[in-house]
C-alpha cells in the first residue's frame, strides 16, 4: 500500500463494506488478516482506545483459519446470559494464535468496546490478573478489605460499558478458573483455549481446532520460504508438511530453520527423519535472541505438558498406541494387544488421552504423526516396552490368521482397517514375532492384495517374507519352503509360469526333505507344480502329479476342501486334453463337495465356471450359458466387479455367445473382460493375449478382417513374450492369424 495513506485511510479502504459490530464473513476476515500484517509495520498506528492487553502476534503468515474465525465470532454473538466459547485441540495446533488473531480483528472493528482482557490460565493466578487489568487499564481501585474473589466480582460489576471479551488462554483446570468468570450478563463474552475436552459445555459453544489443510500448510511455509523455491521443490514440500502432520507450531519452527540455514527441503526432510522430534529445528531455544515468533516452547516440550497431566495407566496406553501405524485402528485391536489389562481401566486411560486431544476418533482411533513420534520415544523408556511389543505382535498375528486365502468383498472391507498395522508389524516389529509366527503378517498382506488381483502390491510382501525367513531361520526351514511356494503362486497368477516352476520345485524339494511325503504341504506342492505344467502345456508331466496329490489328500478324508480342489484341477487338465468324459464327473464331484460347505464361496463360482466351459467346449451351449451367468453373479456378489475372476467369466460367457453367432452380445463382454484384465493384470499377462485373440476371432467371424489382424498381432506379441513361441496358446494365435490373413487377402482381391 502507498506510504502516503494514513492508517485510518488504510482501515477505511479495506473495511468499507464491513458493518461494525455485525457478523463478519470469511471474506471480510481474510481482508482484515491482510490488514493486520500492514498495520503491524506502522508503529504509530493505534486503531482504538479500547482497553486491552492482547499479546503480540509474531506469526509471519496466519493462514487457513478464516472459517474458524467466522465460526468463533458466531458462537460468541449468541444472546445467552453469559456467552462462553472454547477452542479445544492438541498442543501446537494454534489455539492461542487463533484467539490472538480473533482479538486483533475485533479490536480493529471495535466489536468489544468494553475492552479485551487476556488472561494466562495455565500457571498464573487468574484473579490477580483480572484485578491488575482493572487497575491498570480501567483505572479501578478495588477495596483492600475484600478477598481476591470478592475483588474480582467488584471489578466485573464496575467494568466499562459495552461488550467485553475475556480470553482465558491455555486452561488446564476449568474448576480453578470458573469462580473468577464474569457475571451472567450477555455483554461478557468468554473465550477459552484449552487442551482439555470440556464436555460440560454445549456442542454449540465448543469446537476442536484441527491441523491445517495441505494447501494452508504450504502457504504457511511460503511465509518463510520463497514461493519459487516451494514451487521447485513442491513434492518435498508436501512430504515435509505431511511428516509434520500439518501442525502450525512445527511448520513455523521448521520454516524458520530452513530460511536461516538456507537448506533444500529434501535435506530438511532427511534431518527430521534421522533425528525426529529431537532435531534442533523443532526445539524452542530460549537463548535464541533472534526469535520473533510468539512461541513459548518447542514441539516436544508442548507435548510434554500434556504427558505430565496423564496418569501412569494413560501414559502406558499411549505408549502402546504408538506401536500402531499412522492409520485408524479399531478399539478391539487395542484390547487384544493389552490382554492383561482390565477393560474398564483401559477405557479410563483412553478417555484421559482423548480429554487432552492426544487421541482422535470415535469408532476407530488414530494418533497425530508427531504425537506418535513423541509417544514412541516415551515407549523406548518404558519398563514394559518389550512386553508391549510382543503383545502387539501376537494380537496382529491373530488378525492375520483370520484373513482367508480367497477373499470376498465383505472380508476385504473388514480387513482393510488392519492392513497398515500388519504392515507395521512386518516392517518395524518383526523382531518381536516368534519363529512360528514370523511369516504370518507377510502372508496375510499378500493374500489381501492377491485376493483383489492387485499383484504388484502383493509382490513386495512375498519377497520380503522370503528374505526375512531366510535371514532368521536359514535355508533349511519349512517357512522358507512356504515362502517359495507363495511367491510361486503369485507368479503363476501373473502368467509367469517359468519363474513359478522354479519356485515350486524349490518348495517341493525342501518340503520333501523337511516334512516327508505324507505332509499336507508336500501335497500342495505336487498340486501347484502340476498346475504350472498344465499352464505350460506339459500335460504328461502334470497328470501324475495331480493324481499323486489326489491320492494323498483322499487319505485325509473326502470332506477336506483340498480334495475338491484337486478334483477340479485334474478335471481342468482332462478338459485341456479334450478328455471330456473323464473331466465331467470330476467337475461334478468337486461341485458336490464344495456345495456341501455352502454356495456363498468363490470356489463354487469357479466350479460353475469350469463345468460351463466343459459344456461350451462340447457345443452344449444351453447348459453352459446359465452356469456362466450363475458364476458371474456369484463372483460379482462375493468379489466385486474389479476382480480377475469376473473378467474371466465375462470372457467365457462372450465365447458362448460368439460360438452361437450372437455377436452383438459377445463383443461388449469381450471388451469388458479386456478392460478389466488390462487394469488388473497389466498389458503383458497371457490372459490379455487370450482376450485379444478371442476378440479378433469375433471380428474375423464378422468379416472385419483388418480389425482382427491388428488384435492378432497384439495377442501374438504378448503370448511370445510371456509364454514362449512354442506354447499351445502362442501356436493357436499364430494359426488364427494365418487363417485371418488368408481371408484378408481374399477380401482385398
Amino acid at each position: 500500500m502507498s506510504e502516503h495513506l494514513s492508517p485510518e485511510e488504510i482501515l477505511q479502504s479495506i473495511l468499507q463494506n464491513v458493518q461494525i459490530g455485525g457478523n463478519l464473513t470469511t471474506g471480510d476476515i481474510t481482508q482484515i488478516l491482510n490488514l493486520i500484517v500492514v498495520i503491524k509495520q506502522i508503529d504509530s498506528f493505534k486503531p482504538t482506545e479500547i482497553p486491552q492487553n492482547v499479546p503480540r502476534s509474531g506469526t509471519i503468515k496466519f493462514v487457513g483459519r478464516a472459517e474458524a474465525l467466522e465460526r468463533l465470532h458466531q458462537m460468541l454473538q449468541q444472546n445467552n446470559q453469559i456467552v462462553l466459547a472454547a477452542i479445544e485441540g492438541m498442543g501446537g495446533v494454534g489455539k492461542t494464535e487463533l484467539a490472538t488473531q480473533y482479538a486483533l480483528i475485533h479490536l480493529l472493528v471495535s466489536t468489544y468496546t468494553g475492552g479485551i482482557c487476556w488472561l494466562r490460565a495455565r500457571d498464573e493466578d487468574i484473579g490477580l490478573q483480572i484485578v491488575q487489568f482493572a487497575m491498570t487499564d480501567l483505572g479501578l481501585q478495588p477495596p483492600d478489605n475484600l478477598d481476591l474473589q470478592q475483588q474480582t466480582r467488584w471489578c466485573w460489576s464496575r467494568w466499562y460499558q459495552g461488550n467485553v471479551l475475556v480470553v482465558l488462554d491455555d486452561v488446564n483446570d476449568y474448576q480453578k478458573v470458573e469462580p473468577y468468570l464474569p457475571p451472567q450478563s450477555p455483554r461478557f463474552k468468554v473465550l477459552i483455549t484449552t487442551r482439555l475436552q470440556l464436555d460440560d459445555l454445549t456442542e454449540s459453544s465448543r469446537f476442536i481446532l484441527d491441523v491445517l489443510s495441505e494447501s494452508a500448510a504450504i502457504e504457511l511455509l511460503e511465509g518463510w520460504i520463497e514461493a519459487s523455491k516451494i514451487k521447485q521443490e513442491l513434492a518435498d514440500a508436501k512430504e515435509l508438511c505431511q511428516w509434520l502432520g500439518y501442525l502450525p507450531l512445527a511448520l513455523n519452527l521448521v520454516g524458520r530453520y530452513v530460511k536461516k540455514r538456507k537448506l533444500s527441503l529434501a535435506e530438511m526432510l532427511r534431518r527430521l527423519k534421522e533425528k525426529k522430534l529431537s532435531h534442533e529445528s523443532l526445539v524452542r531455544d530460549s537463548n535464541d535472541r533472534t526469535l520473533a515468533l510468539n512461541i513459548k516452547r518447542g514441539v516436544e516440550a508442548a507435548f510434554e505438558l500434556s504427558w505430565e497431566e496423564l496418569s501412569k495407566d494413560a501414559q502406558k496406553l499411549g505408549c502402546l498406541l504408538s506401536l500402531f501405524a499412522l492409520a485408524p485402528f479399531p478399539w478391539s485391536l487395542v484390547e487384544s494387544a493389552a490382554p492383561e489389562q482390565d477393560a474398564e481401566e483401559l477405557e479410563d486411560a483412553r478417555v484421559e488421552l482423548e480429554n487432552l486431544h492426544l487421541l482422535m476418533g470415535e469408532d476407530s482411533y488414530q494418533l497425530h504423526p508427531l504425537i506418535q513420534e513423541f509417544l514412541r520415544d516415551k515407549q523406548n523408556n518404558l519398563a514394559v516396552k518389550e512386553e508391549q511389543k510382543y503383545n502387539y505382535c501376537v494380537a496382529m498375528v491373530a488378525v492375520a490368521e483370520k484373513i482367508p486365502q480367497s477373499l470376498i468383498l465383505q472380508e476385504i472391507t473388514t480387513s482393510t482397517i488392519v492392513i497398515p498395522h500388519l504392515a507395521e508389524v512386518a516392517t518395524v516389529y518383526n523382531n518381536w514375532l516368534s519363529d512360528e509366527d514370523l511369516i504370518m503378517p507377510f502372508r496375510a498382506l499378500s493374500r489381501f492384495f492377491q485376493g483383489q488381483g492387485a499383484y504388484a502390491q502383493a509382490l513386495p510382501w512375498l519377497e520380503q517374507c522370503l528374505s526375512v525367513a531366510k535371514n532368521r531361520l536359514g535355508e533349511e526351514h519349512p517357512h522358507v519352503a512356504t515362502s517359495y511356494n507363495n511367491l510361486g503362486v503369485l507368479y503363476c497368477e501373473q502368467g509367469l509360469y517359468n519363474e513359478a516352476e522354479l519356485l515350486y520345485k524349490k518348495a517341493l524339494e525342501l518340503r520333501l526333505h523337511l516334512l516327508g511325503e505324507e505332509h499336507p504341504h508336500v501335497t500342495t506342492s505336487y498340486n501347484n507344480l502340476a498346475a504350472v505344467y498344465q499352464s505350460l502345456g506339459r500335460y504328461n508331466e502334470a497328470e501324475p502329479l495331480y493324481i499323486k496329490a489326489l491320492e494323498l489328500r483322499l487319505r485325509r478324508g473326502e470332506e477336506h476342501p483340498d480334495v475338491a480342489t484337486t478334483f477340479n484341477n485334474l478335471a481342468n487338465l482332462y478338459r485341456g486334453q479334450k478328455r471330456y468324459s473323464e473331466a465331467e464327473p470330476l467337475y461334478r464331484k468337486a461341485l458336490e463337495l464344495r456345495l456341501r460347505r455352502g454356495e456363498e464361496h468363490p470356489n463354487v463360482a469357479e466350479t460353475y465356471n469350469n463345468l460351463a466351459g466343459l459344456y461350451s467346449d462340447q457345443d452344449r451351449y444351453s447348459e453352459a450359458e446359465p452356469l456362466f451367468i450363475k458364476a458371474l453373479e456369484l463372483y460379482q456378489h462375493l468379489l466385486g466387479e474389479e476382480h480377475p475372476n469376473v473378467a474371466t467369466t465375462y470372457n467365457n460367457l462372450a465365447a458362448v455367445y460368439s460360438d452361437q453367432k450372437r455377436y452383438s452380445e459377445a463383443e461388449p463382454l469381450y471388451r469388458k473382460a479386456l478392460e478389466l484384465r488390462q487394469r488388473l493384470l497389466g498389458e503383458k499377462h497371457p490372459q490379455i493375449a487370450t482376450t485379444y485373440n478371442n476378440l479378433a476371432n469375433l471380428y474375423r467371424d464378422q468379416e472385419r478382417y483388418s480389425e482382427a489382424q491388428l488384435l492378432y498381432q497384439k495377442a501374438l506379441k504378448i503370448a511370445e513374450l510371456s509364454l514362449g513361441v512354442d506354447h499351445d496358446i502362442t501356436k493357436l494365435i499364430r494359426e488364427n492369424m494365418t487363417e485371418n490373413m488368408t481371408f484378408l487377402a481374399d477380401n482385398d482381391a
